[in-house]
């Protein structure tokens, strides 16, 4: 396996001493680094033991079983609750222990300052002892604030890895989980809900480790202060903590109201998530059929029901931060007002221990227990969804171990085997099936589309468990699918050395043509391994006549010829080398026996795949692993005919991190995305508003405050009147500013999201080749989750704090200009420290965020791939390196952290040597001593977490700056132009085409060179070449799905100069990996809704699926799962042909759709083709040359040329020529029943051309100019 990285730094936090723990110091040579050039991710230190990923996740897997065990003895539902307490309750209860002190020495620095002040109302100069106290309690001041910077965030630190820890082992616990969900859970979850776990649910625990303490500190701390309340202004302190004990429960009740619409924006999230897989996976589709129309107005749709419920939970939050925003001044002035009101006088050391007092217990009780209830009850959500998702079904394999003896008799037994996909539905998927597979046998099965062929291999693996009968395997199993699933995390070129060293007669045999190579790599693996059973899904479907011979004779004819071997198959010229082959038909065995047999029996197989009236049977035929089939590892189009020699593999580009400084357009840009400029101006007005009230009424206080302890206020009715007034506009100011700052931020996040949406929609498909879909859904999880929640509350906070803080320095300095001596200097030493540290931190969280993106990866893909997988039985290997992308992901987390308490505590450290520097400077100048030390002591907090909020906005900036990049990608060109064809366009269906180019790229190899040919109407054309030639590239080049070089014109119209929706909606694609999506199957089949009932009924009649479609509940109104996957891949292809007969287009094309289908279906669909088309041009490209044969002429294509260009009849002439070696390497029997065919079909043109030539003169003249 392919290391996910290079080896990584020894971390020294492992080997730091207490000194450098404790002040972070270990982490100053990346800082220097960070500070010289960009960090990349070599710079990263390697993850701490106790931190990595395997060892927490199987720690929290053991206590999972555990209680899992303990529940089912019980029989109550297992609580995931528990095996968290249990498993972490020791480290984390360690841990309140830091919060107890600290939240202490909060309590006891006002007592310290009141002691302080009241040394200066006895104003007794000549007493020293009294001097030397007061130096003591100044000592005591700078104490307790060096003592606050160091703890509080020694204790940060230790809880936010607490949660990481948590979130890791959760994460391992999902995947791991996801590894082995059984058929029936498949279909009751979905990639998007399961990408949504691991990217939102999971984090909640990284938040709610934060505050959990705060639940028991609060209540404690509220207690303790009250006491120290009363002892300085007796009863009336009650009336300030009614204030509080009021506030406490409203915002209880915020935090339930906001759980509830936690859930409900969740759910939407998913099905927004997972309609966005489904886009990104089937792009290639919605672009052919023009469809982005109706998916953009789904997305749009769950887009807005979610930022319905956002805004909700927002202007929540707003509500709760203005609560405490203005909490404090609510109740200052009820406190005061009912100590004057009773008679007391007040002195200034009463306010201001009053102040410093409230001001230590408003953060717990106002802040951090809200923010505690609210992260818990988010948590338990998170807890319900993640524990709902555990205990889904697992697939339990039976794994006996063989003896010697077993080892010797390699089989397959099944006998009177029954077995259901969906118990729902009363008919078994398989019954009455029997048969044995000996080493040296191959088992042929066959049967039409939805007989369950599939389903029977699924049995054979474990995947679907038999109801009944017997199903014994003895020897180790490996499986190829239809749907080649690939990985490629192989070192290809080693792997090839030890392969060409070792077994080189495999190589001769599966390596025919290295043009295949890709698409056999599956194959590859399958005949290296080494395994004693071979089950083989159709896998000869996928490759041209000459490969799928060369494979079947020299691989599963050759060297596995000693193994037992079950093939399903469509293509019968295999059947007669089957030691046995049998028929199935709706699940039930019609036949069983060798070739010969079947043909004595008078079973005419051949023609029981072909019987027309035979209706399709049975719905549940597999769901295929239910996942759509984007290889978002590798982006490669896995067995698209073309994508191999002639078309370049598309490789992954490197994830994009931009650099330097968030830039002040990006805050421009954020801003206007969600507000207008007079609202941008009203909400600078309304911010300046608030600390201009404060400070003007703070400064008037402050004037008096000389007086204050001589006498009661004079005048006292009008200053209490006038501090009412202010308080009021304070208070409805400040929730008028929040409420309107969460709105316009929250829309930001909406037009941001439905920009990049709409930008991805359009640009071309190029973009999806070499961007894996992880990548994608990234920006649409991870950073649209944080412009919906997170930025928001950063922002606001930031800018409320910013403001505060101005605030505080404006009374201060007009009161003591002194102050601003060590302001200053503390200022500039501050954004000193901001500008230095956030050179590396944006790094480091750029790092992070592009280090997610290949966890997601990894679980879309082997989502995709889990039969592949679990046959090859390598789950193991999965599991390990999605371990290690979380290490990787987790060293970029752990500095994360670490890099931001190491800022922290060098600011509050700052910080703490400014209020020594005040406490002692009053000392020593006998000054205005109160406000002075009390600003002192509140802007150290404040401060501090002013400057670490900017820096916390400038990191959430980065996942603007990814969605602004994805807002701006290369577009294609216009879905509708100036100039629209006329409406019956096309009404002939001429294509020419006149010396094009194409290539994927504008510096990609050129993959159609100099093609000129003419497409005349209603002719059918079928287009063949060895796999690679390009003939897919010819078809996306009529479609433009990127712009081809050279001119295309359809009915005279030249296509360059249309927009591309009149050019893709006037053509049909029948695609060769049939697409479904979520949703209904009327929305499938006609989403504009431009057709009746009646069309759609017919259309599905036509092809055969009416009775399929009519047995499922809610028959054309059935939602499908997740890509269709309750239809077999037959069906799927039914589907897309009722699709082209609904759109009654001129043009057809139809490419390789029938490489997945049985013969029976396979002719079913030609014969509607040419019922249903026969006025139309039809263009075919296939494998199966009998499927094109009988076509008017055949384009033979060879390394993007036009090689020949004939009636079939007339190519079989040219002895040299490659379609006549095509033809001949199907086999004898079949060769010659394809050169019938061509001469019949010559003749019957023969006879038509008496009076084609004067109806259409003109066409033949317009081709001898060409």
């Amino acid at each position: 396996m392919e290391p996910i990285k290079k080896d990584a730094k020894s971390n020294p936090s492992a080997t730091a001493n207490l000194f450098s723990q404790v002040f972070f110091w270990w982490l100053n040579p990346l800082f220097r680094i960070g500070s010289k050039r960009r960090l990349e991710e070599d710079d990263m230190y390697k993850v701490l033991p106790e931190d990595g990923s395997k060892r927490l996740g199987e720690e929290l897997q053991s206590y999972w079983d555990q209680e899992v065990e303990k529940a089912t003895k019980e029989l109550r539902t297992p609580k995931l609750t528990k095996a968290i307490i249990r498993c972490y309750w020791r480290s984390y209860a360690v841990l309140g222990v830091f919060t107890l002190i600290e939240e202490v020495i909060k309590v006891i620095q006002p007592v310290f300052l009141g002691k302080l002040i009241q040394y200066f109302e006895r104003s007794e100069p000549d007493n020293m002892a009294a001097l030397y106290e007061a130096y003591g309690y100044a000592a005591g001041i700078s104490l307790s604030a060096l003592g606050l910077a160091l703890l509080h965030h020694l204790y940060f630190y230790h809880v936010q890895r607490a949660g990481m820890k948590i979130r890791i082992a959760m994460c391992h616990m999902i995947y791991k989980k996801a590894l082995c969900l059984s058929a029936t859970a498949m279909g009751q979850t979905t990639t998007g809900q399961i990408v949504n776990l691991l990217s939102n649910d999971v984090n909640k625990f990284d938040e709610l480790t934060i505050f959990l303490h705060y639940l028991w500190m609060g209540p404690l701390q509220a207690a303790a202060v009250i006491g120290l309340l009363w002892q300085e202004v007796g009863a009336s302190c009650l009336a300030g903590i009614a204030v509080l004990i009021f506030l406490m429960p409203l915002q209880t009740m915020f935090g339930k109201l906001f759980s509830k619409y936690r859930s409900k924006t969740a759910a939407f999230t998913d099905s927004r998530i997972r309609t966005m897989n489904e886009v990104v996976s089937g792009i290639r589709i919605i672009k052919m059929y023009a469809w982005e129309k109706p998916f953009a107005a789904l997305v749009n749709d769950v887009r807005r029901k979610e930022i319905s419920k956002i805004m909700s939970s927002s202007y929540l939050r707003g509500l709760n931060m203005a609560s405490f925003f203005t909490a404090n001044k609510i109740i200052l002035f009820v406190t005061f007002t009912v100590y004057v009101l009773v008679g007391n006088k007040i002195s200034a050391s009463r306010v201001f221990v009053v102040v410093s007092l409230y001001s230590a217990i408003r953060l717990t009780v106002t802040l951090f227990f809200p923010a505690a209830i609210e992260k818990v009850s988010e948590s338990v959500i998170s807890i319900r969804r993640i524990k709902k998702f555990l205990l889904l079904d697992e697939l339990v394999k039976s794994h006996v171990p063989l003896t010697q003896e077993d080892k010797k008799e390699v089989s397959v037994e099944i006998q009177d085997l029954i077995c259901y996909w969906d118990k729902s539905i009363d008919a078994p998927t398989l019954q009455n099936v029997s048969f044995t597979v000996k080493p040296g046998q191959l088992l042929a099965v066959i049967g039409p589309v939805g007989a369950g062929k599939s389903s029977l291999l699924s049995t054979v693996l474990g995947e679907l468990p038999a109801e009944k009968g017997v199903v014994k395997v003895k020897g180790e199993l490996t499986y190829i699918y239809i749907y080649i699933y690939i990985t490629l995390r192989y070192k290809n070129k080693l792997y090839f050395k030890y392969i060409l060293a070792n077994r080189k007669e495999y190589l001769r045999a599966v390596l025919f043509d290295f043009a295949t190579y890709l698409l056999l790599s599956v194959g590859f693996r399958a005949v290296y391994q080494d395994a004693d059973i071979y089950l083989l899904d159709d896998p000869l479907s996928a490759v041209d006549a000459e490969v799928g011979r060369h494979l079947f004779e020299q691989c599963i004819c050759g060297i596995l010829k000693d193994k037992p071997r079950i093939l399903v198959t469509h293509q019968l010229q295999y059947l007669k080398a089957a030691n046995q082959i049998l028929v199935l038909k709706e699940g039930h065995m019609v036949a069983r026996g060798t070739y010969s047999e079947l043909l004595r029996s008078g079973v005419d197989f051949t023609s029981l795949l072909k019987k027309d009236e035979e209706e399709e049977g049975e719905k549940g035929e597999a769901p295929r692993s239910p996942r759509s089939r984007t290889l978002s590892q590798n982006s490669v189009r896995s067995h698209s005919s073309s994508v191999l020699s002639a078309e370049p593999v598309h490789t992954v580009a490197e994830e994009t991190r931009t650099e330097g400084t968030i830039g002040l357009h990006m805050y421009w840009k954020y801003f206007r995305a969600g507000a207008n400029v007079l609202m941008l101006i009203l909400l600078v007005l309304l911010n300046l508003a608030q600390p201009g009230f404060l400070s003007w009424h703070l400064c008037r206080y402050a004037h008096d405050q000389n007086m204050l302890h001589v006498s009661p206020i004079g005048n006292g009715d009008l200053c209490i009147l006038c501090s009412s007034g202010l308080t009021g506009a304070t208070v409805i100011f400040g929730f008028m500013r929040f409420l309107i700052m969460f709105n316009a931020l929250v829309n930001s996040a909406e037009t941001l999201h439905n920009r990049m949406f709409n930008s991805i929609l359009r640009t071309p498909v190029r973009f999806f080749d070499i961007n894996p879909i992880g990548r994608i859904l990234n920006r649409f999880a991870k950073d649209i989750g944080h412009l919906d929640s997170l930025l928001p509350w950063t922002f606001v906070d930031f800018i409320q704090v910013f403001l505060q803080i101005i605030g505080v320095i404006a009374v201060a300095s007009s009161v003591i200009p002194w102050i601003l001596i060590p302001v200053i200097p503390l200022l500039i030493a501050f954004l000193f420290l901001r500008r230095y540290f956030l050179r590396t931190s944006r790094d480091v969280k750029r790092i992070e965020s592009t280090t997610r993106s290949p966890v997601f990866s990894h679980l879309s893909s082997s989502l995709q791939g889990l039969w592949t997988i679990r046959a090859f039985k390598a789950e193991e290997r999965f599991q390990q390196t999605f371990d290690a992308h979380q290490d990787l992901h987790s060293e970029a987390w752990f500095l994360f952290l670490t890099t931001s308490r190491w800022f922290a505590v060098r600011l509050d450290g700052m910080c703490s040597v400014f209020v020594t520097i005040t406490a002692f400077g009053c000392l020593l100048l006998k000054d205005n001593v109160g406000l002075a030390l009390s600003y002192a002591v509140t802007l150290m907090g404040m401060f501090q977490w002013g400057v670490r909020q900017s820096a916390e906005v400038e990191n959430l900036m980065t996942s603007v700056e990814r969605v602004v990049e994805y807002t701006e990608l290369e577009s294609e060109a216009p879905w509708e132009t100036q100039k629209r064809p006329p409406p019956d366009w096309p009404n002939r269906g001429l294509i020419t085409f006149d010396r094009v180019n194409f290539s994927y790229s504008s510096d990609g190899p050129v993959v159609l060179k100099n093609i000129s040919a003419m497409f005349r109407p209603r002719e059918k054309v079928g287009i063949v070449g060895r796999t690679g030639a390009g003939k897919s590239s010819l078809i996306s080049a009529l479609f433009r799905l990127m712009e081809p070089e050279g001119k295309i014109l359809v009915d005279g119209v030249l296509t360059s100069e249309i927009g591309l929706h009149d050019l893709r909606q006037k053509m049909s694609i029948i695609p060769q990996d049939p697409v479904l999506f979520t949703g209904t199957m009327r929305k499938n089949l006609d989403p504009f809704s431009q057709h009746s009932d009646h069309d759609l009924w017919n259309a599905l009649k036509e092809v055969q699926l009416k009775a399929a479609v009519e047995e499922l509940p809610a028959k054309l109104e059935t939602e499908l799962a997740e890509s269709g996957s309750n239809f077999s891949v037959g069906q799927r292809q039914l589907v897309c042909l009722a699709r082209a007969i609904l759109r009654k287009n001129r043009i057809l094309i139809i490419d390789e759709a029938t490489a997945n289908v049985d013969p029976r279906t396979d002719e079913l669909i030609q014969k509607t083709i040419r019922a249903k088309f026969k006025e139309c041009t039809v263009l075919t490209i296939a494998h199966r040359l009998n499927t094109i044969i009988d076509s008017d002429r055949i384009l033979v294509l060879d390394a993007g040329r036009i090689h020949e260009y004939d009636a079939p009849h007339v190519l079989l002439q040219n002895q040299n020529g490659i379609f006549y070696k095509m033809v001949q390497q199907t086999g004898k029997a079949e060769a010659a029943s394809l050169l019938q065919t061509a001469k019949q079909v010559s003749r019957a043109l023969h006879i038509l051309n008496g009076f084609a030539t004067t109806r259409d003169g003109s066409l033949v003249i317009f081709e001898t100019a060409l």
